[in-house]
């Protein structure tokens, strides 16, 4: 079963188009765009089990740069 979530990132001023284009080429991320709003950047993530999600996150997302803070909200099927 694929674990999906969505990721709602804030960035440095001027840096959103600049971090949604960066984390859209990463493995996983099936969309990221830039909006307006409390957060820069939305982006819609998959992986095969929470741990993996995880790591995608850590790993890979918040070490892109331009990023000052992540929230990650797992998809829940009620």
């Amino acid at each position: 079963m694929v674990v999906q979530a969505y990721i709602l990132i804030q960035t440095e001023v001027g840096k959103a188009a600049e971090v949604a284009r960066k984390i859209s080429e990463i493995d996983g991320v099936t969309l990221a765009e830039d909006v307006t709003g409390p957060y820069d950047v939305i982006v819609r993530a998959e992986a095969g089990n929470v741990d993996d999600l995880g790591k995608l996150v850590v790993a890979k997302v918040q070490t892109v740069d331009g990023i000052t803070r992540t929230l990650t909200c797992p998809v829940v099927h009620i």
